[in-house]
């Protein structure tokens, strides 16, 4: 009986000892909340004219099964005419969900850790005309000019989660040094005539 209790009062000394160890361990992991990348269904960007005469165009992607699947659709309402400038507007959505959730809100609440990059094809130029709490652009708001020449034109958009916006480039929209992820990536095809 001796030795048992002996054995059981190491026993329930080194659990108290050991004890202090587990609970600091366990405190020291913080519990890290993931930021899950949203669906992103549908991207509308639409250029609406500073010359009120002209026609708005908007530019649509949906694929609304998500990568693979059925292939995207693009729908353009019409062509972009030469010398104009327009202010461009680009809106987030999924979809997928019922209702509707509006992925836009997110980015601009989380403008810091975003970031649209534009890929335009010659005959377009478009710079960035908002900027997040740090004075950094994001990119949900444009301003888009067309060259005078009538041609088909393409504009490539990447969103970027977490770019480094102080890197060489990257506020005026260059993405070669920006890094992060790419949330969605897709290019329209327009006509300037």
């Amino acid at each position: 009986m001796e030795k048992f209790q002996i054995k059981f009062r190491k026993t329930l000394m080194m659990s108290i000892l050991m004890a202090p160890l587990f609970i600091m361990h366990s405190c020291d992991k913080e519990v890290e909340v993931e930021n899950e990348e949203e669906l992103i269904t549908t991207v509308t960007y639409t250029l609406r004219p500073m010359n009120i005469a002209i026609p708005t165009v908007v530019c649509t992607y949906k694929d609304l099964d998500g990568d693979g699947g059925n292939a995207p659709t693009f729908a353009i309402s019409g062509p972009l005419l030469p010398n104009t400038t327009y202010d461009g507007t680009i809106t987030l959505l999924n979809e997928s969900e019922s209702p509707v959730e509006d992925i836009t809100i997110e980015v601009e609440e989380e403008s810091v850790d975003h970031q649209f990059f534009y890929a335009p094809s010659s005959a377009i130029t478009i710079t960035y005309n908002d900027a997040d709490a740090n004075g950094n652009p994001i990119g949900l708001k444009t301003t888009v000019k067309t060259g005078a020449a009538a041609s088909n034109q393409s504009i490539k958009v990447t969103l970027r989660h977490e770019p480094n916006k102080s890197a060489s480039g990257v506020k005026e929209g260059n993405i070669a040094n920006a890094g992060g992820e790419t949330d969605i990536e897709i290019t329209y095809t327009l006509n300037v005539q």
